[in-house]
């Protein structure tokens, strides 16, 4: 445990976070730019939720030794995995079980202090159909990875919690 105390408390730890949803957005924009399969939504929604995790690797960067930042990332970190979880098991559901009446808005509902899509409309502008299913790998959807990826990120998470915040006894 105290090992694992002393790597979150380093900011090596925080800049993985920061590093693979790095490493997850511009996976989207591959997605979209090269293999041409345009976001939904939804897909947004999810790609909001990464950036999510990846402010909170940058909080966790800046002081990783003051137990108050390492707090709010890992507050941050929490809300982004939990939301984006929720996000993708509700797109996966919507995939899965096509319905007319469980269907997805066009437009991003953003807060107007914060209009992602408008600021940067290249990755936040929504142009595909949440219902569509255009790529798969090992019979297992985009979404279902995200799925995944979201469980790794809560599961890390909460191997993290317990020694995150407690701050480390000098000997």
């Amino acid at each position: 445990m105290g090992m694992l105390a002393r790597f979150s408390q380093t900011r090596n730890a925080w800049g993985w976070l920061f590093a693979s949803g790095l490493a997850l957005q511009l996976a989207a924009l591959f997605f979209q730019y090269v293999m041409k399969l345009d976001p939904c939504v939804m897909c947004i929604y999810v790609r909001v939720a990464v950036l999510g995790l990846m402010l909170a690797g940058l909080v966790g960067m800046l002081a990783p030794k003051l137990w108050l930042v390492r707090f709010v990332g890992m507050i941050g970190w929490a809300v982004s995995a939990v939301w984006g979880f929720k996000l993708a098991y509700e797109l996966n559901e919507m995939q899965i079980n096509p319905s007319p009446f469980s269907t997805c808005s066009f437009f991003p509902d953003f807060p107007d202090f914060m209009p992602l899509d408008k600021w940067l409309p290249a990755v936040f502008e929504p142009t595909g159909m949440c219902s569509d299913t255009p790529w798969t790998f090992l019979s297992i959807s985009m979404t279902q990875y995200m799925m995944i990826a979201f469980a790794v990120y809560i599961l890390v998470w909460l191997v993290m919690l317990l020694p995150t915040l407690k701050p480390i006894r000098s000997r």
